[in-house]
């Protein structure tokens, strides 16, 4: 498996990622995902000069997972989403994204990555902590699902380098 920058080719591709995720109860964004709009959603990110950059995993020919990685509003910050396809988990594709992104973050001067994920998901939980991630806090029922339900999310980051003191 491979990882490169998403190319505006790639949109239609990502955006069935997105959904077949989103399916399966992974993501914030509930189902049924409108495949074509968030297509020209992800085209227009890959399009921009904005910070904001989307990564692809390949498994040959095919995407099988992406990963999102966002200004926040704290310098050095950059906020990380990411979904695979479930017949490509467990082979290493999880973690090629994650090192990518901090590849990345540290290029850009980033000291920390942040992201959210569900309680739940144990899966991910343990594969963002074995990369370095620590649990930073939780968001009691957070968000509302189109059901009426609420749903905490775990908050998790990786502190890419410490904090320099500043200059006496």
């Amino acid at each position: 498996m491979t990882v490169r920058e998403a190319r505006p080719e790639d949109a239609e591709a990502i955006a069935r990622v997105f959904a077949a995720v989103a399916e399966e109860g992974l993501l914030a964004t509930e189902p049924p995902v409108d495949v074509a709009a968030r297509a020209e959603r992800f085209r227009g990110l890959i399009e921009t000069e904005d910070p904001d950059t989307l990564l692809v995993l390949e498994d040959g020919p095919r995407i099988v997972g992406h990963a999102g990685i966002h200004q926040t509003h704290a310098e050095g910050v950059l906020s990380l989403g990411m979904a695979i396809l479930p017949d490509a988990r467990g082979r290493g594709g999880g973690r090629a994204l994650l090192e990518a992104v901090f590849d990345y973050a540290r290029a850009r001067g980033a000291h920390k990555v942040e992201l959210e994920v569900w309680p739940g998901n144990a899966r991910a939980i343990s594969l963002y902590a074995s990369a370095g991630f620590e649990v930073e806090g939780l968001r009691r029922d957070h968000y509302r699902r189109k059901d009426g339900t609420l749903r905490s999310a775990l908050l998790m980051a990786r502190l890419l380098r410490r904090a320099e003191p500043p200059a006496q």
